[in-house]
């Protein structure tokens, strides 16, 4: 059943765009541990090996195999309440990362998912990095972007994360077709 779920949401991003071939990252949390998928995994054919469980905090013999985002996701779990976690490189979100420091989706999706900080501004973004500033952002929004690099959605369920990542990726596509026409897409839309 924990695999399905993996195979499903994994299967969509990658499906849509999502996701390049080796890209992203799932969990969830499992008590004191988290099912993550594996380091270099293809989240778009995703197997049984494809899933590492380790430890909230602790180490053991699978961490080495673990996606190089384990410290975020291990932050998140840490400091917030997030069942599930995923960690998409959307297209037009991580475009609109590079210019904007803060994401306003369409009124629809507004009140699904609210309005998405972007982080890293002035700071290294490296695989993994900035796991605490993460963390605390998503204490207070549902997804957040990292400039220049992807998002990560919190949910209860996989499917949960996956939804908030869809809804902000496709305001970015309405908000970049905007821009193309330059119009402005602080207008009510």
């Amino acid at each position: 059943m924990i695999l399905s779920q993996f195979q499903t949401v994994g299967s969509e991003l990658s499906r849509r765009g999502l996701v390049s071939s080796h890209s992203g990252n799932l969990s969830i949390r499992l008590g004191e541990n988290i099912i993550i998928t594996r380091r270099g995994s293809q989240l778009g054919c995703l197997e049984e090996n494809d899933l590492i469980e380790t430890g909230i905090i602790k180490n053991n013999r699978a961490t080495p195999l673990a996606s190089v985002e384990l410290p975020v996701h291990r932050a998140i779990y840490q400091q917030t309440s997030a069942q599930a976690i995923v960690h998409a490189h959307s297209p037009h979100a991580v475009t609109l990362s590079l210019v904007e420091t803060e994401i306003v989706p369409n009124a629809e999706c507004l009140s699904l998912i609210g309005r998405v900080p972007v982080l890293g501004w002035n700071m290294e973004i490296i695989p993994g990095g900035l796991a605490d500033v993460i963390a605390q952002a998503l204490k207070r929004h549902r997804i957040v972007m990292v400039h220049g690099h992807g998002s990560f959605a919190i949910g209860q369920l996989l499917d949960e994360a996956y939804s908030f990542t869809t809804a902000l990726e496709e305001s970015c596509q309405v908000i970049c077709l905007l821009k193309s026409l330059k119009v402005d897409s602080s207008q009510d839309i």
